[in-house]
């Protein structure tokens, strides 16, 4: 089925006939794969008589080869067609004792994920289901405040692309106005006082038009530029910031980014509630530590918040 779908990758009407011999099938069988593309994948297919099928707008699959030619990246890329979720396949990859750092990609993600157990949506060839896996030697001090110089870099990507409005909100979220752009998810596995890997997760709407299925506003690249984006230039120039920030945040920790940070976040100095569990807690947006923890003013008093399970949102009266 996806070796039909690369035969009709460049939005152009192809003949079933011409289809069928380049699968070596009959066309018959070629309008059954269609019909599972249509209803799998969620693509649009133009059928008309005399002249074939097309696609309802051309497909610019990832390409490994591309994106190294967009930026020079430092690691093995490793794209597929379908998965569970990227994080998910550099977890197991990591248990088969694949060497970091390494980069997984896919086109789509049948179980994406976000923070708190959420849904990522993830629907094939429109945005960017990205992972990229760190091993850290030597401590607690290269984790600290990561999932923030993580945002920071996709923040930076996406600028250099072009959306100027991109924006910060702690902790793993890029923002354009109070629309999510971009959500991060971080996942460790070994012991963060030896040695461990860190798969750093990240979804970034980029050429998705309209779902049904995501329950927070919600914006894309293309929405906001009007205009569809090349990913795989769009990973390069990821890899390039992930490439500068992590290297900076190495050497110098979290607190030589930390006002960088602080200068991007859209909610600095706002009314908000921060949410654990079935426990809230309102207060003013300060600013955050050199660490990355939150600093809130709560009924005048300084605050600080730290943690993977805490969401901020924005109070009414902000």
């Amino acid at each position: 089925m996806l070796t039909l779908l690369k035969l009709l990758k460049d939005g152009r009407f192809h003949s079933g006939q011409a289809l069928g011999t380049a699968l070596g099938i009959s066309r018959s069988a070629v309008w059954k794969q269609l019909q599972h593309l249509e209803a799998e994948l969620g693509l649009s297919v133009h059928k008309v008589r005399g002249r074939g099928y097309q696609l309802a707008k051309p497909l610019l699959l990832l390409d490994s080869a591309e994106i190294s030619a967009k930026e020079s990246c430092e690691w093995p890329i490793h794209i597929f067609d379908s998965i569970d979720s990227t994080n998910a396949e550099a977890l197991r990859a990591i248990e088969r004792g694949m060497g970091a750092p390494f980069m997984i990609l896919a086109e789509r993600q049948t179980a994406g994920r976000g923070r708190r157990g959420r849904k990522w949506v993830s629907p094939f060839a429109d945005n960017l289901y990205h992972s990229l896996v760190l091993r850290i030697d030597g401590g607690m001090r290269q984790i600290e405040g990561l999932s923030l110089v993580v945002g920071l870099a996709v923040m930076h990507a996406l600028h250099d692309m072009g959306i100027a409005g991109a924006g910060l909100k702690w902790p793993n979220d890029v923002l354009v106005g109070d629309k999510k752009i971009a959500g991060i998810l971080l996942e460790l596995v070994g012991d963060p006082a030896d040695v461990c890997h860190v798969v750093l997760g990240v979804g970034i709407n980029v050429n998705m038009r309209s779902t049904d299925e995501v329950d927070q506003q919600w914006t894309s690249m293309c929405l906001e530029a009007g205009r569809d984006f090349d990913r795989n230039e769009l990973v390069g120039r990821l890899a390039a910031k992930f490439q500068h920030y992590l290297r900076l945040h190495q050497v110098s920790g979290f607190s030589a980014i930390q006002e960088e940070w602080e200068r991007y976040h859209l909610w600095q100095g706002r009314n908000v509630s921060l949410i654990a569990g079935i426990n809230q807690v309102d207060g003013v947006v300060m600013g955050i530590d050199r660490q990355g923890a939150l600093r809130l003013k709560v009924d005048g008093v300084e605050k600080i918040f730290s943690g993977g399970e805490l969401s901020l949102r924005l109070r009414d009266d902000s």
